[in-house]
């Protein structure tokens, strides 16, 4: 007789690694605090590294408490948004931390969006100022008029370059389009300017880990993209929690700053832990794969998250075997699945050990993780929950009922990193969160070691180069068309990017349109990792009896169709 495997008896704990505690004593520290202590700790260790310019934690600490105290000249109080539009760059990293430490709310924000979408994003957030880069800078001073910010603060490329780096780079950026003229305009300011005013000496704020600390917005199967409240506790509970989940690292380590910072799962396992265990980080604003083996080659680091794309880029360069990646001792890859064969010659490769997790944006994000060392690692696991986080596989209909061990159901996830819950979303909030637990909307089961394996995304999210696309938003953009009468938006397989945007077109009567002419149609509406690369034109798509639109049935032919040719 078998005895019954219960998800509140916590199977996975056996498998924890020696070291990983079940619960955490978790310190009263705010993320600007931890800086500090960080600082005072090691403050000529390196702690930002960009092109080769080095930044100690001293000078860190110093630049955040001149922006800190910039940004309250300027009139930012506790409690006021601001909005950080910019790649993985030094001030990024300093605007965050300088915003959080006046009691702000930080909105991160992707370089890659439209207009369209960061318009939202502004003013839902009801953000007041903007922190960018001289490249978006015109067009974010032609959109302020549309929101809420008064001023823009800009920063450039070439603000923080070594000898003689810093000498070349006014001579040819804007030649290669890494530079630009921003045109005058009141309230718009350089971003050395304010510094140079700036004392470092910014006004003393009490912070509360039930604070929010930032809005991080995330789409919705919906299409409505939602401000995820992330509180102090969140984020300081969770770099806690992401800490102790490698015991073996210690404070020499040096971290890949590849993944970005305007995502929440590079926000946490990228910045915020390099800065909590006083690592160093390598900056790497545009994760390609060049960028990210000249960065590895030069600058050896040691701690390397990534995302599926990027190891398989890295593993694709054609100069691989002549690359020596061997400092790298551990990975950590997120948002998509891995493949057996990627794990293989990436461990081969380099030497290290990589550990696939899970989380999403409502949870900090990591919530699941494989053991790093000394515990069981499972190829197409997700892994087990980290200390302190629960979870459970429930019924898909009633959302409430625990399945039995091995079958299907919704992942539902409660700990100290669950969001707060969504900015002014009082409904959706409530059909999120039920007693502390984190409806995830994403399809797994449980074997009986406690192991965690995603079975289904969320119905219809995309995954394209480890960013999130949600087919509604692209499908607006087509109903917005005039010559459009249906769209439905899927997921198709693509060879380096996970999968692509294909959307299947049925027009209004008498018109005619081409592949060519609606994806132009899209450029400027979308972000460019949102566009798609196939149309498909009906005269009717499949639906239910009550009108719904079936993509269940659209993606099925699909995958019919890449069986026949493979």
């Amino acid at each position: 007789m078998t005895t019954e495997i219960r998800y509140e008896d916590k199977c996975w704990l056996s498998s924890y690694e020696k070291g990983v505690p079940e619960k955490l004593d978790y310190e009263d520290i705010c993320l600007p605090k931890i800086l500090e202590r960080t600082a005072g700790k090691f403050p000529n260790k390196m702690a930002l590294l960009f092109e080769g310019y080095k930044m100690t934690y001293r000078e860190l600490n110093d630049m955040v408490n001149r922006f800190a105290a910039a940004l309250h000249s300027l009139g930012i109080k506790e409690g006021d948004s601001v909005a950080i539009l910019l790649p993985n760059l030094i001030p990024c990293v300093v605007a965050y931390y300088a915003i959080l430490k006046i009691g702000g709310i930080a909105v991160m924000n992707n370089p890659l969006y439209s207009n369209r979408e960061l318009e939202h994003q502004f003013n839902d957030s009801g953000s007041k100022a903007l922190i960018t880069i001289d490249l978006l800078g015109n067009r974010m001073i032609d959109l302020r008029p549309k929101t809420k910010i008064k001023q823009i603060i800009y920063t450039s490329i070439g603000d923080y370059l070594p000898f003689p780096k810093n000498l070349l780079f006014p001579l040819v950026a804007k030649k290669k389009n890494l530079a630009a003229n921003v045109k005058s305009s009141k309230d718009v300011y350089k971003w050395k300017d304010v510094l140079a005013k700036s004392s470092p000496n910014p006004p003393e704020v009490e912070l509360s880990f039930d604070d929010v600390a930032m809005y991080q917005y995330t789409g919705g199967t919906t299409g409505v993209s939602k401000g995820v409240m992330l509180t102090h506790g969140n984020l300081s509970k969770q770099i806690q929690q992401v800490g102790a989940w490698f015991p073996t690292f210690d404070s020499n380590e040096i971290m890949l700053g590849a993944l970005p910072f305007f995502h929440v799962f590079g926000l946490t396992t990228a910045m915020n832990l390099a800065i909590y265990l006083g690592w160093g980080d390598i900056l790497v604003p545009k994760p390609q794969p060049e960028p990210l083996i000249q960065a590895i080659r030069k600058f050896k680091p040691t701690f390397v998250p990534l995302v599926p794309t990027m190891y398989i880029g890295i593993l694709n360069h054609p100069h691989i075997d002549n690359i020596d990646l061997t400092s790298i001792k551990g990975c950590f890859s997120g948002s998509a699945p891995l493949p057996l064969e990627v794990i293989r010659d990436f461990e081969n490769k380099t030497g290290a050990v990589i550990v696939e997790g899970y989380g999403l944006t409502e949870s900090s994000p990591v919530t699941h993780v494989n053991p790093f060392s000394g515990g069981k690692r499972k190829v197409g696991s997700i892994g087990i929950p980290i200390s302190d986080t629960d979870c459970r596989i429930v019924d898909l209909v009633d959302g409430n009922t625990d399945v039995p061990i091995g079958q299907s159901g919704e992942i539902l996830v409660k700990g100290p990193q669950v969001m707060k819950g969504y900015w002014n979303k009082a409904e959706e909030t409530a059909g999120t969160l039920t007693d502390g637990w984190l409806h995830t909307g994403d399809i797994g089961k449980m074997d009986e070691e406690g192991y965690f394996y995603i079975v289904d995304r969320k119905k219809d999210m995309i995954l394209s180069g480890g960013l999130n696309v949600y087919p509604r938003d692209i499908e607006e953009v087509f109903y917005e068309n005039p010559k459009v009468q249906e769209a439905a938006a899927i997921g198709i397989p693509h060879p380096s990017r996970g999968e692509s945007v294909k959307v299947f077109v049925a027009l209004k009567e008498g018109e005619t349109a081409t592949q060519e002419e609606l994806i132009e149609y899209c450029k400027d509406k979308m972000a460019k990792f949102k566009l798609p690369t196939k149309i498909e034109f009906r005269n009717e798509l499949p639906k239910t009896n009550v009108g719904k639109i079936l993509k269940k049935d659209l993606r099925a032919e699909e995958m019919a169709k890449q069986r026949k040719t493979e």
